[in-house]
């Protein structure tokens, strides 16, 4: 990797690879071709479709209820909630599809929440959820926030043990009302 390239830089350090990006399992150095590795990238509301589309994927493998309405209505109001400098969303890439997705919205001067942390299963445990969460922790570093929430679903323990291992602790719980899924989440959060 040339390390004066600004895009390459940037693709290694998004999944914190920065010392050693040769041995990074989620981005290439080089630009993506197709049949390439994942690459975090920076989304926009065309990418909406692809996210809504993993979320009913890993929803799918729980035997959740999915109505994108009401599970994701900040996604069908995504400039609302991601548009810059209110927050941000991430997606993964592979082989022209979505496969990964987070976003980081600001909720007031100093806190703001990861939401939407999402991977296909095959790429679960390799690196591509840290680095997802990495770039938010970079978007808020830049964003000047100090603190950084999320909420997780009890069920998603592989989620829980990367955000213990990434320095999040747990805080809180809550169930959701009148929910189909019968969600009970935690609350999850770190200093940035």
């Amino acid at each position: 990797m040339r390390q004066d390239s600004p895009r390459s830089s940037r693709r290694a350090r998004s999944i914190g690879c920065v010392r050693s990006p040769s041995r990074c399992p989620t981005v290439r150095a080089e630009p993506a071709v197709t049949g390439s590795g994942p690459v975090i990238a920076p989304a926009d509301r065309a990418d909406v479709p692809g996210v809504i589309a993993l979320i009913g994927r890993v929803y799918a493998e729980y035997g959740f209820v999915f109505d994108p309405p009401v599970e994701v209505p900040d996604l069908l109001a995504f400039e609302r909630h991601y548009k810059p400098p209110r927050g941000a969303f991430f997606v993964v890439r592979q082989a022209g599809s979505i496969v990964g997705s987070v976003g980081v919205e600001r909720l007031d001067g100093t806190t703001a929440e990861l939401h939407r942390l999402y991977l296909d299963a095959p790429l679960r445990g390799r690196g591509t959820g840290r680095g997802l969460v990495e770039e938010v922790l970079a978007w808020c570093r830049m964003s000047a926030v100090a603190r950084l929430v999320l909420w997780s679903d009890t069920r998603f323990e592989q989620a829980h043990r990367l955000y213990r291992r990434i320095d999040f602790r747990q805080t809180g719980e809550r169930t959701l009302p009148n929910d189909p899924n019968q969600t009970r989440e935690y609350c999850f959060e770190r200093p940035v």
